[in-house]
């Protein structure tokens, strides 16, 4: 495994790694906490933004997929996410709408506001008038920027992200090893194999791995940092 120095320098920690590249990469992030909604209405038609933190697209996928089930009536559900601390994962979708009317001015309220794993769709339900394109930018704008600013904004500590696979059998000691470690378990699964999804400081996650590499059942997989 790479070794890896940490020095905190004012909003960002400095990593040096064996090579001399030095990257630098920020200790906090603004995301929202929980999920939050807001309404446009334009000539009859509704627009009803909703944002969420989201840290990954399968995560998305799922998010979108329950907003289309309770707004099946809808005619389009447009959205724009972005996600990691360099925030340069990010996706737009206009669902039928026309090019760029939609999913940019969604992510441009994401942009404004400096958030990061964070996933803004807009339902619309169509009232029978056109609004054209400057009325629907103007429309999906403001649908996410109420849904954001109805929300709670919160800075995030950034952290390395791992997946752990085991035996049932190392089940406990592995669990005392993760919980000492003050790392946050975001999933869990004890079966014949286990799973744990786990989060923890940048600066504390090689002090936990050493520890966990002793279990000879364990496979772990970085997910990312973030």
């Amino acid at each position: 495994m790479e070794s890896l120095s940490f020095i905190k320098f004012k909003d960002y920690f400095i990593i040096f790694v064996q090579n001399p590249k030095i990257l630098k990469i920020p200790t906090t992030y603004k995301t929202l906490k929980g999920t939050s909604e807001g309404l446009y209405k334009e000539k009859g038609s509704k627009f009803i933004g909703i944002a969420i933190k989201c840290e990954d697209e399968e995560e998305a996928k799922e998010l979108l997929a329950k907003w289309k089930n309770d707004h099946h009536q809808a005619r389009h559900l447009c959205y724009a996410y972005r996600f990691g601390i360099k925030k340069d994962i990010y996706r737009v979708n206009d669902d039928g709408e026309p090019s760029n009317s939609a999913g940019a001015p969604i992510l441009g309220q994401i942009q404004s506001f400096d958030l990061t794993n964070v996933l803004i769709g807009v339902v619309r339900y169509y009232g029978g008038t056109k609004l054209g394109v400057g009325g629907l930018i103007n429309a999906y704008r403001t649908a996410a920027k109420e849904a954001i600013e109805h929300g709670n904004i919160i800075e995030e500590v950034v952290k390395d992200r791992f997946e752990l696979y085991f035996d049932y059998a190392d089940m406990p000691l592995i669990m005392d090893t993760v919980k000492e470690s003050d790392a946050t378990i975001q999933q869990q699964k004890f079966e014949n194999d286990c799973y744990l999804k786990i989060a923890i400081k940048i600066e504390a996650s090689d002090v936990l791995l050493a520890k966990l590499e002793t279990f000879v059942s364990l496979k772990i997989e970085k997910i990312g940092t973030f």
